[in-house]
């Protein structure tokens, strides 16, 4: 079901012509633009402006890498799935609202047809025109609207079981994320205990090696210094 929403949003934003980008970008891995542009038979600037108009609704996303031997830089690209799938709901909930707009007015007003021109008019049409088609002059006859009405809630009910499924699918992909994220964090968790017992053993040692410093300062004997004698100068005799 997923692979359908992808390739509805590309009609949408894109065309029908695009629709099979949704088979190339639907993992989780980007995708070399000359690869896509190979599977696709196209040339590789119509594969990036079908790309870029997907990026400016921020639908995919790129990452770019330097050939090491030619020197240029090749992007990558992905779905965005969350982002495509939350656009795909703000568009259905917009066809949504449509729909019971025009219920409203099929359950409240009254509708005039011309049946060789197959147009539909409203009451306030009907009477500008004198319940005459403007197009080639035939009466215009009362219409039912109960295949209408019919028809518009047939609709009405798609898109909103659409729209549940949508929202599981929605669910489904937080569910991924919440669990990428928890490993991250998991990851990151232990390299900061890694590191603070690295730091701490880093820190023992350091102070091991001061105390053996300072004691060895204290035990090391102090060489007394021998005060020098000094000899005593003999008094000259006296002659007698």
């Amino acid at each position: 079901m997923l692979k359908k929403f992808l390739e509805d949003v590309v009609v949408i934003v894109v065309g029908k012509q695009a629709e099979k980008i949704a088979d190339i970008l639907d993992n989780k891995k980007h995708v070399n633009e000359f690869i896509i542009a190979k599977k696709l038979d196209i040339t590789i600037n119509q594969t990036r402006n079908i790309l870029y108009k997907l990026s400016d609704y921020g639908l995919v996303s790129s990452i770019r890498k330097k050939d090491k031997k030619k020197g240029w830089y090749t992007y990558f690209w992905r779905f965005e799935i969350s982002k495509s799938l939350e656009f795909l709901r703000s568009e259905i909930e917009k066809k949504v609202v449509q729909i019971k707009n025009q219920i409203k007015s099929k359950e409240t007003k009254q509708f005039y047809i011309c049946e060789k021109c197959n147009i539909e008019f409203n009451e306030e049409n009907v009477l500008l025109h004198n319940f005459v088609c403007p197009e080639c002059g035939e009466v215009l006859s009362l219409k039912d609207n109960m295949k209408s009405l019919r028809d518009l809630k047939r609709n009405l009910e798609k898109l909103e079981k659409e729209k549940e499924i949508i929202n599981e699918e929605l669910m489904k992909e937080k569910e991924k994320t919440d669990k990428i994220k928890s490993k991250e964090m998991e990851k990151i968790e232990k390299e900061k205990k890694k590191k603070r017992a690295k730091d701490r053993e880093e820190r023992k040692i350091a102070k091991k090696r001061e105390e053996k410093k300072s004691k060895s300062k204290i035990e090391k004997p102090k060489k007394i210094k021998k005060a020098k004698k000094t000899a005593k100068k003999r008094s000259p005799k006296k002659k007698r």
